[in-house]
């Protein structure tokens, strides 16, 4: 069964509000914090408008590519639940876990079968295991039947150019689905759309 949803790349209030209130919220809420490349990249000011918003009873997450300690002590200040954590060797993660005393979602990314036995390295100190493609912001896709093989106790959540009529597919694995483009019409979150996927996702958990 699904383990509920994150919504990543949100970048204005309306959205973000529409989000929080929605009848089935997801899980998690991401916003890319390090990662000027992506067209969902928020600024230091946009940040901090966007988090005073209060989020209800879902999770606000940092994702952060290989985050140096400039990033990291801006954003500590911030009410995040989660830090996601790309491009980062596993000793720094557990380093910033100890640090700054966060919920890890550590990033796995995946272009062939043989990639995802890399979660292993990053068990001990994640609360959740994110496998994704290693397209970073540009959406690209994996097949996620190479998680059949992944054996663990920890949270596992899935990315990649996940789409709304995937979902259906999506019914029987044991995942959280974190989805940004798929959630968007030229290239900006579309509220439509959004409330199609969070429906879809409660009605087949329920």
């Amino acid at each position: 069964m699904i383990q509920n949803c994150k919504i990543c790349g949100v970048k204005d209030t309306k959205t973000l509000k529409y989000i929080i209130n929605h009848k089935y919220p997801p899980k998690m809420i991401g916003f890319i914090c390090n990662w000027p490349k992506s067209k969902r990249f928020v600024s230091d000011d946009q940040l901090k408008e966007l988090l005073k918003i209060d989020k209800k009873r879902t999770s606000y997450v940092a994702v952060l590519v290989n985050p140096d300690d400039d990033i990291l002590k801006k954003v500590k200040e911030l009410p995040f639940d989660y830090y996601q954590l790309y491009d980062c060797e596993p000793q720094k993660i557990k380093t910033i876990k100890e640090k700054y005393n966060k919920k890890i979602i550590s990033v796995v990314t995946v272009s062939e079968e043989k990639d995802v036995l890399k979660y292993k390295d990053f068990e001990d100190f994640s609360d959740v295991i994110l496998f994704d493609s290693k397209g970073y912001h540009n959406s690209v896709s994996f097949d996620h039947n190479y998680l059949d093989k992944v054996n663990t106790k920890l949270s596992l959540m899935i990315a990649g150019n996940i789409k709304i009529e995937d979902v259906p597919n999506l019914k029987d694995k044991n995942f959280c689905i974190d989805i940004s483009g798929g959630l968007e019409t030229e290239g900006i979150k579309d509220i439509n759309k959004i409330d199609k996927f969070l429906n879809s996702v409660h009605n087949l958990n329920s």
